[in-house]
């Protein structure tokens, strides 16, 4: 026996010693469609013959490390031919790899997540892709493709209706999200007050909405990412591609600067309805218009740089006396370098500009306002094996906020000169974030994030009395603004705040077989900028703040589960998650608060939390000439701001009410049921047919719960906060899209977009206002909707 126990452990240590020493090497390069040359993100490398694989990261590079020997690597991309390179590995390998368009289409090149069976063995959870095809797809109003309007139909994801600003993602607020365009800060996504989005589909390479099990790499807000990165342009031919509609129109061209090696994008929109007011005597105008560029030279195999912007504006004007103007401008340089086949980085020196300014002739003053930030990013990606990846990274952002300045327009205004108390901070982060494939069923995805936000000197601040900037009154249970004992110069060389937090991350993948898995995770996010608005669709008006001597920051936990299934090999697909969400120092305002050019924001605000908790479905048909999805979520958001209690040295007196009576209340944007269906329909080569419908539980709100007579004035008074609802919010939309048999064979090809929104002609409410009919002296309830049914017609070209 003992002799058998000897050869065993003869043969296990020489096992041993054989697998630790078995030399290893990497195959690395870059992925790229071969018409273009542009890098494609999230290409699945896999290597069949042992089970394992990776994807491209956002910059299309990849790198895998193997035991030495011949290997079969699959190289697969939804609407791409598949390639498989058969590899002797006995040396690192570099393989670029240039890839064929599976079909010619009109629209773009379908970039998404190809490998649903390596999701269901990622970490990551609580993520949603949309193509670029499929959001061109998506019926919207007036016909114009739409990233943000394309999103709300999946699960989670909502807004306060129809011309509403912004989303809201699992019961979260509007400046809860942060929105990036080549990771650039976009502070306002939306045009036209929320009728267009900024985002230029034709401009568009790749897009991610992360929800939740937000990766280390990402911070600053507690609700969700939207990642989006632009194209970097065709470095081998000359290509040009638009679309004319109702309302607006767009343009981009693209084309190599030095072939296969530098290539600029050049993009742009604009709306022209306002052209055609004067025809109706009507002086009002409303427009946009926006610029997408970008260069990129791959100087060698180990160095690119990048330089790309964004810049758009929106002009509302009544008359010319009345003249708004705002909108996004901004710039990224970025450098990547190739350390080793193993160690990938990325360097970013990003600018943003959110711009607010108007123009009031009939009262003689300009106001102008905005948020700029200086951001610089360093990204290290490192391929440490086939089962181990560890990104890390640090990045470095400074804020300058101009809540304000009015200047005189004209001599004799009678208005002087006034700047708001301009402030400024400075945000710094570092992070790690490791993926480790444990097991071959067991993934996991951990990390920690370091914030530092130091809220910098400024040339003036207001003290009170006991350091309680809201006053309450017991006996009328109002609260109301503290008058401050002091004004205080602390200057701009010294700081009057620091907050330091530590934010882990954690997510976890357990897949039963090829099909089936189950996720988890955990994460902890700070978010130390808050947008200042009182309504449930922010205005270009509201003015971001940033936390400080009397803001804390708001401080969130989430927890997801879910499972997930892929069902006739990814013919259709299933997602479900419960998810939890914990947020501290949510703020919320006084009864009467003003926002409007308020130097001292901190006496109309009160500091409270919020929770949100749900479930959420998605069902996808992923192949056929039918595809779609279904989702559907059933959620409750809701916020809670007890009164302050009194203590030796706080100055207050007695127990305060807060916001209803300290109970928890429903936030603006809950939302209980929400369910959206899409469907897209192939009939043959000519004629393709798109339709989505949805349903949606009516926005809380306020309504007047009775009245009061006073000097002969009608007066109404309301009950506790959000406790009534909008009615339930429904609609159906369709399209068609024709086109040509000409277009085959030939350079210049077309398609035509035919569009009804509102098929039914929903009168969805956005607002009920209550008033006393001015004939019958009733009082009555009237519904303010603004679309009806919306047919429209787009044009659609490359060449």
């Amino acid at each position: 026996m003992d002799k058998i126990a000897r050869i065993f452990l003869f043969v296990f240590l020489n096992s041993c010693l054989l697998a630790f020493s078995q030399q290893k090497y990497t195959v690395s390069g870059s992925i790229s469609e071969a018409a273009s040359n542009e890098t494609l993100i999230g290409v699945t490398v896999a290597v069949p013959e042992l089970g394992t694989g990776v994807t491209t990261n956002e910059y299309g590079f990849y790198s895998i490390t193997l035991p030495e020997g011949t290997y079969r690597l699959q190289i697969s991309y939804l609407g791409f031919e598949e390639v498989v390179r058969s590899i002797e590995l006995s040396q690192n390998l570099r393989l670029n790899i240039k890839m064929e368009e599976a079909a010619e289409e009109l629209d773009e090149v379908v970039v998404t997540e190809n490998s649903e069976k390596l999701d269901i063995r990622e970490p990551q959870m609580s993520v949603n892709t949309l193509s670029v095809g499929t959001i061109k797809k998506v019926p919207v109003i007036l016909g114009e493709a739409d990233v943000i309007k394309s999103i709300l139909l999946l699960p989670g994801v909502t807004n306060a209706g129809e011309g509403a600003s912004g989303f809201n993602v699992r019961g979260g607020a509007v400046d809860q999200n942060l929105i990036l365009l080549d990771e650039a800060i976009i502070f306002n996504s939306s045009h036209l007050f929320g009728f267009f989005s900024v985002f230029n589909p034709d401009a568009i390479k790749d897009i991610k909405l992360y929800k939740g099990g937000i990766p280390a790499r990402y911070g600053g807000r507690v609700s969700s990412v939207l990642d989006i990165f632009q194209k970097e342009g065709n470095s081998r031919e000359f290509k040009v591609n638009g679309g004319i509609g109702l309302v607006a129109s767009r343009l981009l061209a693209e084309g190599p600067i030095a072939k296969d090696k530098a290539a600029f994008l050049v993009g742009g929109r604009s709306s022209y309805a306002h052209l055609f007011l004067p025809l109706f005597n009507v002086d009002n105008k409303a427009y946009f218009y926006d610029l997408n560029t970008k260069i990129n030279y791959n100087i060698n195999d180990r160095n690119s740089i990048f330089l790309s912007g964004y810049f758009g504006r929106d002009v509302f004007s009544i008359s010319d006396s009345f003249v708004n103007t705002y909108g996004n401008g901004v710039g990224n340089f970025r450098w990547n370098h190739l350390f080793s086949d193993k160690l990938f980085s990325n360097l970013s020196l990003i600018y943003s500009d959110y711009y607010y300014g108007l123009k009031l002739d009939f009262v003689g003053f300009d106001w102008n306002s905005g948020i700029q930030n200086f951001n610089v990013k360093y990204d290290l990606k490192h391929y440490v094996s086939d089962k181990l990846q560890i990104n890390y990274g640090i990045n470095d952002i400074y804020y300058r906020f101009n809540p304000g300045k009015i200047q005189p327009s004209r001599p004799d205004s009678g208005i002087l000169e006034e700047q708001l108390i301009q402030k400024y901070a400075n945000e710094f982060a570092a992070y790690i974030d490791v993926k480790h494939d444990i097991t071959p069923k067991l993934s996991l995805n951990y990390g920690l994030r370091f914030s530092n936000f130091i809220r910098l000197g400024q040339e003036e601040l207001n003290a009170y009395e006991n350091d309680n900037p809201v006053d309450f009154d017991p006996s009328l249970s109002i609260y109301s603004e503290a008058d401050p004992i002091a004004t205080l110069e602390p200057g701009r060389g010294g700081s009057l705040a620091t907050f330091n937090n530590f934010e882990p991350r954690t997510a976890l993948s357990y897949t039963f077989n090829p099909d089936n898995s189950v996720k988890a995770s955990y994460t902890r996010l700070a978010q130390y900028l808050h947008l200042l608005s009182n309504t449930s669709s922010p205005t270009p008006l509201d003015v971001w703040t940033p936390s400080g001597p009397f803001i804390e920051p708001q401080l969130l936990d989430q927890y997801a589960i879910g499972y997930f299934k892929d069902i006739n090999d990814g013919d259709y697909s299933v997602e479900t998650e419960l998810f939890y969400k914990d947020v501290q120092n949510r703020i919320d305002y006084i009864d009467g608060a003003n926002l409007i050019a308020n130097d001292a924001i901190e006496t109309v605000i009160l500091k409270g939390k919020a929770r949100a908790y749900g479930l959420e479905l998605l069902l996808r048909k992923n192949e056929g000439r039918f595809q779609g999805w279904l989702s559907y979520t059933l959620s409750k958001s809701e916020q809670r701001t007890p009164g302050r209690m009194a203590t030796a040295d706080n100055g207050i007196s007695g127990s305060e009410t807060g916001i209803n009576f300290g109970e928890w209340y429903n936030t603006p944007y809950d939302k209980t049921h929400d369910f959206s269906l899409y469907g897209s329909y192939d009939l043959n080569d000519k004629w393709s047919f798109n339709s989505n419908f949805v349903y949606q539980t009516g926005q809380p709100t306020n309504y007047p719960i009775g009245q009061f007579e006073f000097q002969g004035l009608t007066v109404p008074y309301y009950g506790l906060r959000n406790e009534q609802r909008l009615p339930d919010y429904h609609r159906i939309d369709v399209s068609a899209t024709l086109i040509p048999k000409k277009n085959a064979g030939r350079r210049w090809q077309g398609e035509w977009v035919f569009s009804i929104y509102n098929l039914y002609s929903r009168k969805n409410a956005a607002s009920i206002s209550f008033s006393r009919n001015e004939d019958t002296g009733v009082n009555e309830a009237v519904r303010t909707s603004i679309f009806g049914i919306v047919p429209a017609v787009t044009y659609n070209f490359k060449f």
